[in-house]
């Protein structure tokens, strides 16, 4: 009888061995513990970084039309862009959003003659298009048919708070030549990343 009493005293078990509320206890755990996960990706996803998907020519040879990229939005929160960065950044009389490459930054004087870039009057190695320039020069053409500065944008200093683009694909590209430098507000980010079509998958060198 004292046996029994005992054994009528103690906590009930599931099927599994375990008190009911223990396992109900361990389910909530499991479910909290998804939820911070999924609030994460998401602040992630959308808060630091973004997809972009490219369209049109302007960054070819090094950017194609359907590539999907990712793209740093904190970055320029904590530094400047750089020269030679590929960004992303918004254009207003377009109403959409251009990726570009870095030329010059605040306070930098650009010239654009030919297939030849010169930054504060020392010509830009641009190793990331030789090869198209080569290709080019070979067949006795110019990569290049836009020069800079022009008609559309006479002055060739960058103004404080912005930055001046091209696209890789000099003759082929809206860039600052046609649409002035980029205000540091208009930028979305820096393109870190291809992840899309697989066999482009890379990290881009900037």
């Amino acid at each position: 009888m004292q046996q029994d009493l005992q054994q009528g005293q103690g906590d009930a078990l599931d099927e599994s061995g375990q008190p009911p509320q223990k396992q109900k206890n361990e389910v909530l755990e499991w479910i909290k513990a998804i939820a911070i996960a999924l609030v994460l990706v998401f602040l992630i996803r959308w808060l630091l970084f973004k997809p972009f998907i490219v369209d049109g020519p302007s960054m070819q040879p090094n950017f194609h039309t359907g590539e999907r990229v990712i793209v740093n939005e904190i970055l320029y929160d904590i530094r400047s862009p750089q020269r030679g960065e590929v960004i992303v950044f918004h254009v207003p009389s377009e109403g959409r959003d251009f990726i570009k490459r870095v030329i010059a930054v605040a306070g930098d004087t650009v010239k654009v003659e030919g297939d030849v870039v010169t930054v504060n009057g020392e010509p830009v190695d641009e190793t990331y298009i030789q090869e198209a320039i080569d290709l080019r020069h070979a067949n006795n053409s110019l990569y290049n048919n836009k020069d800079f500065p022009n008609e559309e944008v006479p002055d060739g200093t960058v103004p404080e708070g912005h930055i001046f683009v091209m696209g890789d694909n000099r003759s082929d590209s809206t860039d600052s030549r046609m649409i002035g430098y980029v205000p540091l507000g208009d930028i979305v980010g820096r393109a870190d990343l291809i992840f899309w079509p697989v066999k482009d998958i890379s990290i881009i060198n900037h």
